[in-house]
C-alpha cells in the first residue's frame, strides 16, 4: 500500500512543479512588457495520514501542491520616453483607468490621445484625473479630456515703452513708437504712439491711435526730460482708456496703464531724452492673444500641463492614483489591468506626492520587475525538482516489479 502511495506522490511533484514552470515561462514572456508584476510560486505540502493514533511522530505526507501564486508589487526600472503622456509611478500606486463599464489599475503608464482628444491607455482604457480650473483643482474623478483645450486671451492692464527721444531734433520731428497690445476677444491692437518735437526744449508732445476701436481718454500729452536726458515730467503713470464698440470685433472698454514711473516716483529709465538718433529699444506689455494647444508636459505631481502656441502654459488636470492594502490580493485581468478583490480592500484613491503615493515621472516608462537571472536561477531549481519527482516514480515501478517478482 505505501508503495502505490509513493507513485502519487511523485505525481504530485510533476504537477506541482510543471504548473511553477507556468509562472516561470509567464514571468520570462514577459520581460519587455511595460509595468509588468512577476509573480512566485507558492508550495503546500499534502498531509492525509497518521499511522498511529495520536502520535506526533507518526505522521506521513503525500506530496505537495502548488498553493497559489504572490504577486511581486517591486519597483521596476525606468526608460526615458519622447512621448510627453508617457508616465511612470515612483514608488506606491496604481493609474485609474475606465473601459466605460468600470474602474481598472494598473502600472503601465503608455497612454496616448485618441481621435476624440481623450488619454488612452493603448489597450483601449481612458486615464482617470481631475480637471483643473483657474488653479483650483476639481474634488471628482473623470476622463481625462483634452479635446478643444485653448488658452483664453488675456487683456492688456499695462505697458512699458523702452524708446529714445533725440534731444537734437529740431522743432515738429516725429518719431513714431508701434505698442501691441491685445483686448479682451484677443485681438492683436497697434497703438501707434507719434511724438512730436517741441521748439526750444527737450519735450515732445505725443498723439496715441490704434488700429482698432477709438481712443477716448489719454490720447495725448507731454512728456519733458532734464538736463541728464532722463524723464522728469509726468511724474505718473499715463492712464489711456480705449473703447472697441465700432471696432471689427467688439470687445471690452480697455484701459491701459503707460508705465513711466518707478515705486518711488521718479523715471523708470525706459524713456529717454538723450541726444542720439530716435529708436524704440524694449516693449514690455501682460496681454496676449488665444492660443492652441501644441504641446504636453507632467510634472511630478501628475499635473499635466499645456503649452500653447501664444507662448502660455496652463495646468488642466490632475492624474488620479489608486493604492490598495493588499496589493497581492488583486485580480488579474491580463493586459496590464489588476480589478479590485476582496482580498485586496477597496480602493483608495488620492494623487502622487500626497499620503502613501509615490510622485509621477513624466516622459518615463516603468519597465518590467522580472530578473532574468533569478527566473533561470529557479527554473533549474523546478526542472531539477521535476526530474526527482519523476524518479520517485521509476523506482517506486522497480521496487513494485520487484515485489511482483516474489511470486515463483
Amino acid at each position: 500500500m505505501s508503495l502505490i502511495s509513493s507513485l502519487f506522490t511523485g505525481v504530485t511533484g510533476l504537477s506541482g512543479n510543471s504548473e511553477a514552470m507556468g509562472v516561470i515561462g509567464d514571468n520570462i514572456s514577459n520581460v519587455n512588457t511595460v509595468g509588468f508584476k512577476a509573480s512566485k510560486a507558492v508550495f503546500s505540502d499534502i498531509f492525509s495520514t497518521i499511522l498511529t493514533n495520536g502520535s506526533t511522530t507518526s505522521q506521513l505526507g503525500r506530496g505537495s501542491q502548488l498553493q497559489g501564486t504572490i504577486q511581486e508589487f517591486s519597483q521596476g526600472s525606468f526608460e526615458a520616453s519622447s512621448n510627453a503622456l508617457d508616465l511612470a509611478i515612483d514608488g506606491s500606486g496604481f493609474f485609474v483607468v475606465n473601459n466605460g463599464s468600470g474602474n481598472f489599475y494598473t502600472r503601465a503608464g503608455q497612454f496616448r490621445l485618441n481621435d476624440d482628444g481623450l488619454v488612452q491607455a493603448i489597450t483601449g482604457e481612458i486615464l482617470q484625473g481631475q480637471q483643473i480650473t483657474n488653479g483650483v483643482t476639481s474634488t471628482s474623478v473623470t476622463d481625462i479630456d483634452l479635446a478643444g483645450v485653448q488658452s483664453s486671451p488675456q487683456a492688456s492692464t499695462s505697458f512699458t515703452l523702452g524708446a529714445n527721444l533725440d534731444a537734437s531734433a529740431t522743432a515738429t520731428t516725429t518719431f513714431t513708437s508701434p505698442v501691441t497690445i491685445y483686448n479682451s476677444v484677443g485681438t492683436q491692437v497697434i497703438a501707434s504712439v507719434q511724438f512730436t518735437k517741441v521748439a526750444n526744449a527737450n519735450s515732445w508732445t505725443y498723439n496715441i491711435s490704434t488700429s482698432e476701436g477709438t481712443v477716448t481718454s489719454g490720447a495725448s500729452g507731454t512728456v519733458s526730460f532734464d538736463t541728464s536726458g532722463q524723464l522728469s515730467s509726468p511724474t505718473t503713470d499715463q492712464s489711456i482708456v480705449i473703447n472697441y464698440s465700432t471696432a471689427t470685433s467688439p470687445a471690452a472698454t480697455q484701459t491701459l496703464s503707460w508705465d513711466l514711473v518707478g515705486a518711488t516716483g521718479t523715471t523708470n529709465g525706459k524713456l529717454t531724452g538723450f541726444a542720439a538718433d530716435s529708436n524704440n529699444n524694449s516693449l514690455v506689455q501682460d496681454g496676449f492673444t488665444t492660443g492652441t494647444l501644441v504641446g504636453l508636459s507632467t510634472n511630478s505631481s501628475g499635473v499635466i500641463s499645456g503649452l500653447f502656441n501664444n507662448g502660455q502654459t496652463s495646468s488642466l488636470f490632475q492624474v488620479t492614483l489608486g493604492d490598495f492594502l493588499a496589493p497581492s490580493g488583486l485580480t488579474r485581468q491580463g493586459q496590464n489591468l489588476f480589478a479590485e478583490s476582496a482580498e485586496s480592500g477597496q480602493v483608495v484613491l488620492g494623487t502622487a506626492k500626497t499620503g502613501g503615493f509615490g510622485t509621477i515621472v513624466g516622459q518615463s516608462l516603468e519597465l518590467s520587475n522580472v530578473d532574468l537571472a533569478e527566473q533561470f536561477v529557479t527554473m533549474i531549481q523546478t526542472q531539477q525538482a521535476f526530474q526527482a519527482s519523476a524518479r520517485i516514480i521509476t523506482t517506486t515501478d522497480d521496487l513494485l516489479t520487484e515485489a511482483v517478482n516474489l511470486v515463483r
